[in-house]
């Protein structure tokens, strides 16, 4: 009876404190390319694979959002365990949560370049957008293509003016803002897109062309996508996330050698009508590189401090990333 006693009170406070068994991870995705290593553990199921190397049961679920800020409220909210989006999103809740939740990031999804592109033809550059244009892009100030259009409009006209160009923008998911890029049909004119959307728009609009590239702002080749967590779930679960992290290093290691095998798994995870054969020319893209650790994110992270969009500012790159083995020669 004692012992029974034991056991329920250990139950009861359990359940009282919300904890959890370690085991169940939760992850939010977004829309494309960017995602592909993310595609590649589901359907290989590496994250299982690696739990059991590491001695735990791991429970996937997988949820699929739109934009930054829906992504880091979901995270805050505990309905998810990993966020999936872009540096600039998740600049702005480590920054929100230090002291608190302590939110820092677990991996990158790799490095692509992102284009902001138009079917306007007055549209030359940044410069000529106008009242009349909208520019879609996941989240209007929070997601990566906001902070990297904020960043090109200090390049050109001063850090006093880096949100010249945010009234034109528009929050819109990705397949979307495609289809009325395509389509010539509505107010929206501009698309800082991701892959594979930005180069379905330019093959299937002959109006459609590039008039910025993230690569460029940034100086080079840039993670603009990353995965990141709560302090707490970190340490609740240190073999469910090394078992994340293990199987993310696996998907990468397949994206880059298997560009034909990765293609049928972006398809079949997205059931994408996207041309297959456009698919491998993107995955064969030299710009395209498909690592975890981190890439050229500090830029970012610096200017959204310079700007007042953050308090803290980050001396280095692993000030917002957790310590971990496999992401150690980040940047």
């Amino acid at each position: 009876m004692k012992a029974l006693n034991i056991a329920a009170g250990a139950l009861a406070l359990v359940l009282a404190t919300g904890a959890q068994a370690e085991g169940t991870i939760r992850i939010a995705q977004q829309f494309g390319v960017p995602f592909l290593i993310l595609n590649i553990a589901q359907e290989q199921k590496l994250i299982e694979k690696y739990g059991k190397q590491n001695g735990v049961d791991v429970k996937v679920e997988w949820k699929q959002l739109s934009g930054g800020a829906a992504i880091n409220d979901a995270l805050l909210a505990g309905s998810i365990d990993i966020a999936g989006a872009g540096v600039g999103p998740l600049i702005t809740v480590w920054d929100r949560t230090r002291g608190r939740q302590n939110v820092k990031g677990v991996a990158s999804l790799g490095s692509f370049p992102y284009y902001l592109i138009t079917n306007n033809p007055k549209v030359k550059s940044i410069a000529d957008f106008t009242g009349n244009d909208r520019i879609a892009l996941p989240a209007v100030t929070v997601s990566v293509q906001s902070r990297i259009l904020q960043l090109a409009a200090a390049q050109k006209w001063g850090d006093k003016e880096f949100a010249r160009l945010d009234k034109f923008t528009q929050t819109l998911p990705h397949p979307d803002a495609a289809t009325a890029i395509i389509s010539n049909g509505t107010e929206i004119s501009g698309h800082f897109a991701t892959p594979p959307f930005q180069e379905q728009e330019l093959a299937q609009n002959p109006n459609a062309r590039v008039i910025l590239k993230s690569y460029d702002v940034l100086g080079g080749p840039a993670s603009a996508t990353l995965l990141y967590a709560t302090e707490k779930y970190r340490k609740e679960n240190p073999k469910t996330l090394r078992s994340f992290v293990q199987a993310l290093a696996e998907a990468a290691d397949y994206a880059a050698k298997n560009p034909e095998g990765a293609a049928d798994i972006y398809l079949k995870a997205n059931k994408s009508n996207i041309d297959r054969a456009l698919l491998v020319k993107i995955f064969k893209n030299p710009e395209v590189q498909f690592n975890i650790a981190p890439q050229n994110t500090l830029k970012i992270a610096q200017f959204m401090h310079r700007v007042g969009a953050v308090k803290n500012k980050p001396a280095t790159w692993r000030d917002y990333f957790f310590e971990e083995p496999l992401v150690a020669k980040g940047s």
